[in-house]
């Protein structure tokens, strides 16, 4: 029972700040906490230490627990993904991170066909064909799983550990579009043959094949849910 109530209290406090309900410089007091939540002691501080890890809350001795501003949080962390794409304002979100997986994943499937080995190659053809019988059948939720490895995989298989570790940023993203109803029903087959395509152009070893299928792939994404961030601001912050 405590796990859910941590996690309840975790994902309250989180959509909280990611919302501006608690804004910047806002400050929270352990015991208003426990009120709002129901829960003890113990189960805010758990909370409030993983949100302090995440870089959303600092504790301030006579103070309490006061928000950050953005540019403290870990914006790459997979809970924050999920806060913030769960927002109204999630367009911003969505464009942060369709831009950030065009600028990585061609490369990392240029690489991949560079450098990934036979067991890599073998399974991303293999997921590709599931890939394209799923999708044409409407099995949205198994769709997401194979979605997810096979996109995972060709960062791990760039053989760029700085790659291969945004695959939890990629699988928010991708649960994220599902989740909130910005997949279609039923893949559109130009994308289901790109990602086969991208899975024979690494494993035959054409770097540039691959790269041009995943340029694609991620221009039919941004295609698909563009309209989402349509008027939405860029964010700035002063690091100074």
């Amino acid at each position: 029972m405590l796990g859910s109530l941590h996690e309840r209290v975790l994902d309250g406090v989180g959509h909280l700040i990611v919302s501006g309900e608690l804004a910047p410089g806002d400050t929270m007091h352990a015991e208003h906490a426990e009120q709002r939540f129901g829960v003890s002691r113990s189960v805010v501080r758990e909370a409030v230490r993983v949100l302090q890890s995440l870089g959303l809350v600092e504790t301030v001795k006579r103070v309490g627990i006061r928000v950050l501003p953005m540019s403290r949080w870990n914006l790459y962390d997979p809970l924050v993904i999920r806060w913030r794409l769960a927002q109204p304002t999630r367009g911003a979100q969505l464009r942060s991170l369709t831009e950030l997986r065009s600028a990585v994943e061609p490369r990392a499937a240029e690489l991949a066909a560079r450098y990934a080995n036979d067991e890599a190659t073998a399974e991303l053809l293999a997921l590709a064909a599931r890939m394209r019988s799923v999708g044409r059948e409407g099995d949205l939720e198994l769709f997401l799983e194979l979605d997810i490895r096979f996109h995972s995989l060709v960062l791990a298989a760039s053989g760029n550990e700085m790659f291969a570790k945004l695959d939890g940023v990629i699988a928010e993203v991708l649960t994220g579009r599902t989740d909130q109803g910005l997949m279609p029903r039923h893949p559109h087959e130009e994308a289901l043959q790109w990602h086969v395509d991208v899975a024979d152009a690494i494993q035959g070893g054409r770097p540039e094949d691959a790269a041009a299928a995943m340029e694609r792939i991620m221009n039919r994404t941004a295609h698909e849910v563009q309209s989402i961030w349509a008027g939405e601001p860029r964010v700035y912050w002063d690091r100074r």
